[in-house]
């Protein structure tokens, strides 16, 4: 099974490894990982002063940060997995990636706000399962 593994470096996303570390039929050799991270876009206006190298090298060091201890727990599990770290609005990144990518299934922790904190907020989960035509587990 292909599946994408959305996180974003939060104890929702701690929340969701530790339901695949207690669930054996979503760990093994038999699944091809690919994790995603999206990264929030530095505002246009300041994107325009800073140095093309220094903005990438933001945008990685983000990414990093929130895939090194997802990289510990799949080698300690001993499951190989892509990283894969995009810059932008994560809902969109996450339906279009899932999309593109070809995935049986997309794994992603909620925060578990209620109907009116969605409204209020909005919800990244929300928004993915509107627009994602691939079977979504969500874990809160």
């Amino acid at each position: 099974m292909k599946i994408l593994v959305a996180v974003d470096g939060s104890p929702f996303t701690r929340k969701m490894l530790a339901y695949l570390a207690a669930h054996d039929e979503w760990l093994g050799a038999s699944h091809e990982y690919t994790v995603l991270n999206a990264v929030a876009a530095v505002p246009p206006r300041a994107a325009a002063v800073l140095d093309k190298a220094v903005l990438k090298s933001h945008y990685e060091e983000e990414a990093e940060r929130v895939f090194k201890p997802i990289r510990t727990f799949f080698n300690k599990q001993g499951i190989k997995a892509n990283f894969v770290g995009k810059v932008g609005a994560p809902a969109d990144l996450i339906a279009a990636l899932t999309a593109k990518g070809d995935y049986d299934l997309l794994m992603m922790g909620s925060h578990g706000h209620g109907s009116l904190a969605n409204l209020i907020m909005g919800s990244t989960a929300t928004k993915v399962l509107a627009a994602c035509q691939t079977p979504v587990l969500l874990i809160r």
